[in-house]
């Protein structure tokens, strides 16, 4: 790409914003900047979608606006980590940030940041979910399996049940749709069932795509439309002059922009830090299974709710996937999780998974210990922008991080208020 005039620094920029991080965060924000006038440089390490956007359930959830620091998290989550395969996992180990990131957790437990959290996430969640459909898939004519069919949780424990069917004034309050299905319907809605469904509850508003496709479209539409994606370019370190991001330094030379824009999710930490940034995000490890699709499908995704384990089926394909751990970076796959995922797959369904070869995957999640994203001007520096920290909601919350990161980037009206996702919330 050719180089445009630099209004400071030593290196003429090669866009005006350089996006560190080619997930579909940093590919929805490419997208949105590119359709707002700006030149777009990508740079990822790997290739463009292949890291945590990858192996996804691919599930697009206003649903989920609740925060996972919900009251009564707390002691749930000590039962779980007495149990490796549990689907809330704390590795035993010495690490001073995380002990401190999971007290802050414990300390939002609570009615009073729950509420509020909720309603943040709702504003994001409900405008991606309109972008998604309306401006991507329809708009863009973006081929990713889109199915708006809603989202259904599946309970074998009556108790379980009921204490969800409590929770049903809230979510309203919320704005969410939910509609509650008795065991014997739900079974016959879904063959694919075990005998003994205690309930269930459906999320119409939900939907799912299928989440490499979504990548890889979105990493089309960017080329399309002027902008480069180099991919196995590893970041190294940067150059600043004043409160100026000037150099981007990588293993193939420096890289410049006006504006640079790290979208580099459960990476992010350890990077920033170069800079003298801190964000608290720790990577929680998630896993997924993937086969052809079974003769018994769910005609909807499912979630297997006392177990936590989504289950999502497209024309093409079966995808399990499930946990929380939080192991710090390790690149191993936990035979045991893999395992549990499987087995809580069998108490459910009568095909738990599809014929043929599997495919073993686990990701890295970029965990917030108050549940909210980082959005918007870095701290201290005036040309650095975050994208970065959306825990399970990476692909539901893309759409509106790209349309966003790109009003803020150019000074248009925000399409949603970006004041609790600021990162100097924790400068």
């Amino acid at each position: 790409m050719a180089a445009i005039p630099d209004d400071g620094g030593d290196r003429a920029p090669d866009a005006d914003v350089l996006i560190l991080g080619a997930g579909v965060v940093g590919l929805a924000c490419a997208h949105y900047l590119l359709r707002a006038g700006r030149t777009v440089h990508v740079l990822d390490r790997g290739r463009a979608g292949a890291a945590t956007s990858h192996g996804n359930c691919g599930t697009i959830t206003p649903s989920h606006a609740p925060p996972l620091a919900a009251p009564g998290m707390v002691g749930k989550a000590a039962r779980w980590m007495l149990d490796p395969a549990a689907p809330f996992y704390v590795r035993p180990r010495l690490d001073g940030e995380l002990a401190a990131w999971l007290w802050r957790f414990a300390r939002r437990c609570n009615p009073r940041d729950w509420k509020p959290t909720a309603r943040a996430r709702s504003a994001l969640l409900e405008a991606s979910r309109t972008l998604l459909e309306d401006d991507l898939v329809r708009g863009e004519g973006l081929d990713c399996g889109f199915a708006a069919t809603g989202l259904r949780y599946v309970f074998r424990d009556e108790a379980a049940f009921a204490k969800a069917l409590l929770d049903l004034p809230a979510l309203r309050d919320l704005g969410i749709a939910a509609a509650t299905i008795e065991g014997a319907a739900l079974e016959a809605m879904e063959p694919c069932l075990r005998p003994g469904v205690a309930g269930g509850l459906e999320f119409p508003h939900d939907a799912h795509l299928r989440p490499e496709r979504y990548a890889a479209e979105l990493a089309r539409r960017v080329r399309e439309q002027g902008g480069t994606i180099e991919e196995g370019v590893a970041v190294q370190g940067f150059e600043t002059a004043g409160d100026r991001v000037v150099a981007v330094h990588t293993d193939r030379g420096p890289r410049a922009g006006r504006d640079v824009l790290s979208a580099l999710g459960p990476w992010s930490p350890a990077l920033l830090r170069l800079l003298g940034l801190r964000v608290p995000i720790q990577p929680g490890k998630g896993y997924s299974i993937t086969t052809a699709r079974p003769t018994l499908a769910p005609t909807v995704p499912i979630v297997l709710k006392e177990r936590s384990v989504c289950v999502t089926a497209w024309e093409d394909g079966f995808r399990l996937g499930s946990t929380m751990e939080f192991s710090g970076y390790d690149e191993s796959l936990n035979r045991r999780r893999l395992d549990a995922i499987v087995r809580a797959a069998t108490e459910y369904l009568h095909e738990p998974l599809g014929p043929g070869a599997r495919e073993e995957w686990f990701g890295w999640r970029p965990m917030v210990w108050d549940d909210l994203p980082l959005l918007g001007r870095a701290p201290k520096l005036a040309n650095l922008w975050l994208a970065a920290g959306h825990g399970m909601l990476g692909v539901s919350m893309s759409a509106v991080t790209g349309h966003l990161l790109a009003d803020l980037i150019t000074g248009r009206a925000p399409i949603v208020n970006p004041a609790p996702y600021a990162p100097a919330r924790f400068a």
